[in-house]
């Protein structure tokens, strides 16, 4: 905190901060909802999550992918037939561990969502559009040090900050 900073101005600054979180959350929230449906007629933003999260780093196993998402495998696993039902993924035997199967989409399932996720893709492009390189770089960095829980300085474009925003847009 710096000399001039109080602590009430400090407090108002993290509430403003939150209240945008929560409005970016919602929007967040909202585009999930539509690309879920779009995938799929009636499918919710849970089984699109698990999906999009094997998309994203699949081909992988029913325990793993619990773990990733801090789930119950039981859950997971009538996910995992929810979207199997819909021709979304597939399993394919583990070829290290004959007991076990890998998920992966399918071709079929990968179209669908990139179609889906076709009406967004230029969303934040388009957001940026009036902003300075040096804004947008600033803002990648200081996101970056609030996921790391890292102190804002130094390089303006962190490590993995690309890699850290195509994860979070594959989400979507």
């Amino acid at each position: 905190m710096s000399d001039h900073d109080t602590a009430a101005d400090r407090a108002d600054a993290v509430r403003a901060l939150e209240a945008e979180f929560g409005e970016l959350i919602g929007r967040f929230r909202r585009i999930i909802a539509e690309n879920a449906d779009r995938v799929s007629p009636g499918l919710l933003p849970g089984p699109y999550k698990v999906f999009t999260t094997i998309v994203r780093r699949g081909p992988l196993t029913l325990s793993a992918l619990a773990e990733i998402l801090l789930a119950d495998k039981g859950q997971i696993s009538r996910t995992v037939r929810e979207l199997e039902s819909l021709a979304l993924i597939q399993r394919t035997p583990d070829p290290n561990d004959g007991r076990s199967h890998l998920l992966s989409p399918t071709p079929e399932g990968l179209k669908r969502l990139a179609a889906a996720r076709a009406p967004q893709e230029g969303l934040l492009v388009d957001a940026l559009a009036e902003w300075s390189v040096d804004d947008i770089r600033s803002l990648a960095r200081l996101l970056h040090a609030l996921t790391t829980g890292s102190t804002p300085g130094g390089d303006p474009s962190p490590r993995g900050s690309t890699d850290v925003t195509r994860a979070r847009q594959s989400d979507a």
